[in-house]
């Protein structure tokens, strides 16, 4: 049974089970419900960069910060494609497409929808990342055959106004409930490290796996140091066994949702990322860049999982062309 009343309390005795009960746990739940050798690949790149109106203070991209980001608009709908080529040749199952935006204006849809008929007919997942939708945008881009959609909670509910001031974590949630609601699956996470403590961590996961529905994905981010930012003066490192705890009880609480290990893994030793596959991580994102971060070299994650016995299973899109 998949629950979606968990509390608190019930998530605290969790994540403080020991280690290895913690582990065994999470892996017999992921077993349950995912091939534990497989481990999704997708790839992230930003469509619109810079600029944004929103004062999120982890974010290189906000307009309120000087990071020596530099606004862009947003791309042509052929360069986009172009990525997506280039990232199902490196073996990607999914591209994201993210811009800096508090919200798409409606002038821009008829490019995003063009980028995503684009994207599946190569035989690719589709997910956008756009800012706040309304109902109608949420309707155009499922008409377009949008599959997922990332709007991430970044931190629990009590941390939040220390992150953002902008909008609310109301605001965020009216979101997903638009995506749910017009039949787009949720791409929904958080980051780690940002000065919160281990009970915002666990609140996070708490507000996650009491929504009506699980996010079909949960990316779990580490902090990374962005000079210019709000966040670089509170964040402090996180502890790899909280990390692995983070990821297990995400299993835990959600057992069917693909638990995505996201930005932070440059930062990871192999035996770090090894720990959180064995915790129930079942994704990464692949390519040098997310958005405007480092990541791994292709090179490496294909060393890692030939080291690990992982694979990547390809997935099939309706109308795709070779």
């Amino acid at each position: 049974m998949i629950r979606t009343d968990w509390t608190l309390e019930e998530a605290r005795a969790i994540h403080a089970l020991p280690f290895a009960d913690l582990m065994h746990r999470a892996q017999t739940v992921h077993r349950a419900h995912f091939d534990p050798t497989v481990v999704e690949q997708a790839s992230l790149l930003s469509i619109k960069t810079g600029g944004c109106p929103e004062d999120c203070g982890y974010c290189s991209q906000s307009a309120h910060h000087d990071t020596g980001v530099k606004a862009t608009r947003l791309m042509d709908v052929e360069a986009v494609l172009a990525a997506a080529r280039k990232a199902r040749l490196a073996g990607a199952q999914r591209f994201c497409m993210g811009a800096a935006w508090r919200s798409p204006k409606n002038r821009d849809l008829d490019a995003l929808c063009a980028m995503v008929r684009g994207v599946r007919a190569l035989g690719m997942e589709t997910c956008m990342t756009l800012g706040m939708l309304s109902p109608p945008q949420v309707a155009r881009l499922k008409e377009a055959g949008l599959d997922f959609y990332n709007h991430n909670i970044d931190t629990s509910p009590g941390h939040y106004a220390r992150i953002a001031t902008t909008r609310t974590m109301e605001d965020r949630l009216e979101t997903l409930d638009h995506v749910r609601e017009g039949g787009i699956r949720v791409c929904c996470g958080g980051i780690l490290g940002m000065g919160e403590d281990e009970e915002d961590r666990i609140a996070m996961l708490v507000t996650l796996a009491t929504l009506p529905r699980h996010p079909e994905s949960v990316p779990i981010n580490l902090w990374q140091p962005i000079e210019g930012t709000p966040v670089e003066a509170v964040a402090r490192p996180v502890d790899p066994f909280s990390l692995v705890r983070a990821v297990a009880l995400a299993r835990i609480l959600m057992p069917e949702s693909v638990v995505r290990l996201s930005a932070g893994r440059t930062g990871m030793s192999d035996e770090l990322q090894a720990l959180c596959f064995l915790a129930g991580a079942n994704s990464i994102f692949v390519g040098d860049v997310l958005l405007t971060t480092d990541n791994p070299a292709s090179w490496q994650d294909a060393d890692l999982f030939a080291r690990l016995g992982m694979r990547n299973a390809p997935v099939q899109v309706a109308g795709a062309r070779a």
